[in-house]
């Protein structure tokens, strides 16, 4: 199959200049931190763009030693927070990339 002006190479070049920017785009979001918090503040998260927790922060009040649930609930809360945050950030940011295209393993 031909492609008219060398389409098939210039396509082939865009490919791969996508992937370095992805690439270099994946390295950056490693680095780049999102915050979440829950109970108006209490606990608080930070998350980088690889979804893994980096910090957690438990202010006194909250530990009741009668009511460990509710921490529990609080610290599963915010760090789902946090990983929605996180993911939101590296879907846009790759979007701004690919132009919107869902390219499997991203």
């Amino acid at each position: 199959m031909k492609f008219p002006g060398g389409g098939m190479n210039k396509m082939m070049k865009q490919a791969k200049q996508m992937q370095e920017k992805i690439a270099q785009l994946q390295q950056e979001l490693e680095e780049r931190v999102v915050e979440a918090s829950a109970g108006g503040g209490v606990i608080e998260v930070k998350v980088n763009g690889k979804q893994q927790l980096l910090e957690i922060k438990i202010q006194p009040e909250v530990v009741d030693p009668e009511d460990i649930e509710m921490l529990e609930d609080l610290v599963v809360a915010v760090v789902n927070e946090g990983i929605k945050k996180s993911q939101e950030m590296v879907s846009s940011e790759m979007a701004k990339i690919t132009g919107g295209l869902n390219i499997p393993g991203l």
